[in-house]
């Protein structure tokens, strides 16, 4: 997703997050159990948190079945949840008030299964 897309959902997320998930599972803030309030700024968070939004709404909208809730709980809040809040974490480092941007690992700018480069031009 890019553009207003990417605005629309990241809204609909932020909505969801701020409005449901933190104020029933939100748990208090510790160095065990990190919580970022700038979530957004780290891509994992968001990654995991839209996929724990989508399976929400398959699992607890109309038309779920009734161990839907259940599954959810079992099956995807509680995976995310934890790998969210773990100390080594995407929010390691952030405190209650104060983000820590992270360095994303470097890679070599190679790409070891791409086409090979083109031969040398023959001297002239």
């Amino acid at each position: 997703m890019e553009g207003p897309a990417y605005g629309q959902a990241l809204r609909q997320l932020t909505l969801w997050t701020h409005h449901v998930l933190l104020p029933v599972y939100g748990r208090e803030i510790t160095s065990m159990a990190p919580w970022c309030s700038r979530w957004w700024d780290h891509p994992e968070a968001v990654a995991q948190l839209h996929g724990l939004w989508l399976s929400w709404g398959e699992l607890t909208g109309p038309g779920s079945v009734m161990c839907g809730p259940a599954n959810w709980h079992r099956d995807y809040l509680t995976p995310a949840m934890n790998t969210l809040r773990d100390p080594l974490g995407p929010f390691a480092g952030c405190k209650p008030g104060s983000h820590r941007p992270k360095e994303t690992p470097q890679v070599d700018s190679k790409d070891p299964f791409g086409p090979p480069p083109p031969p040398p031009p023959p001297p002239a």
